[in-house]
């Protein structure tokens, strides 16, 4: 693992920001090319500094917002250094529609950084919807943390698109981090229902599948879900580690609780189990 981890620039649903030094410890120390389809905030990714990556996401928005930041993060850095943090200023960016892909990027950084709790959330209509945060000791701009993003972003080759295209290219002795949407706020009864409408069934099962055909090309593949029967099942040649964290999706910090995931592992070097 490398030594030089570095926090995201955008909290993003479902992000391993908490978790991304205890998934880190399972990334052997010397490997090809790190695939990230899921990626979002990019933690693993920026935990790791891995030398050669793909990240890829389904959000146009995110990935144009890190191609912009990687290939001209000052003109980013100058969109923000214009805004500034209270409640008028911040529903004024929220309600913009800047024209050009500095401004966009600034504008998702902006909101994510302001925004209550730092969530990222839009409506059906496709338009961001949280509200203003309330957070007014926060900085607006970090220019040196944003460069350092930037710098690591330019490494890698940023694609928008579904997982499965996202990792057409592995080979043999890459690494693979799957971390596809799901929530751990439902018990048994109510999980697949609603995280169907987060990442539908058949996308599951289509995930597990990849992913063991992947293991089986001799790539590394690791992959974050919620710890529940239905899930693990479809992974019956992998181990699965499970994983405590706090839950953040409560209001407040009294109300969070110790919940857990998993994280299954397969591939070279990995011993399988049921």
């Amino acid at each position: 693992m490398a030594s030089t981890s570095m926090a995201p620039i955008l909290k993003w649903p479902g992000g391993k920001r908490a978790l991304a030094q205890t998934i880190a410890r399972f990334v052997p120390g010397k490997y090809g090319t790190y695939y990230e389809p899921f990626c979002g905030g990019a933690a693993l990714f920026l935990a790791l500094d891995p030398p050669r990556a793909v990240l890829g996401d389904t959000n146009a928005e995110l990935i144009e917002c890190y191609q912009t930041l990687a290939k001209d993060p000052d003109a980013v850095i100058s969109e923000l250094a214009m805004m500034r943090n209270d409640a008028r200023s911040y529903f004024s960016v929220r309600a913009s529609r800047p024209a050009s892909p500095a401004g966009r990027a600034a504008r998702l950084i902006y909101l994510c950084r302001l925004s209550f709790n730092g969530i990222y959330r839009v409506n059906k209509a496709g338009e961001f919807n949280v509200p203003y945060g309330r957070r007014d000791h926060r900085s607006v701009c970090e220019p040196e943390h944003l460069r350092a993003v930037a710098l690591r972003l330019a490494r890698a080759d940023l694609q928008c698109g579904d997982f499965q295209t996202t990792v057409e290219t592995v080979q043999a002795g890459d690494v693979v981090y799957f971390d596809p949407p799901y929530t751990l706020a439902h018990g048994s009864n109510g999980f697949i229902k609603y995280n169907s409408q987060l990442f539908a069934w058949s996308d599951q099962e289509r995930l597990a599948r990849v992913a063991a055909d992947l293991a089986d090309r001799g790539a590394m593949v690791l992959v974050s879900n919620a710890d529940h029967r239905d899930v693990r099942a479809l992974y019956p040649g992998f181990v699965c580690h499970v994983i405590h964290r706090h839950s953040v999706i409560a209001a407040t910090t009294a109300a969070r609780r110790l919940v857990t995931e998993v994280l299954m592992i397969a591939g070279e070097g990995i011993s399988k189990c049921g």
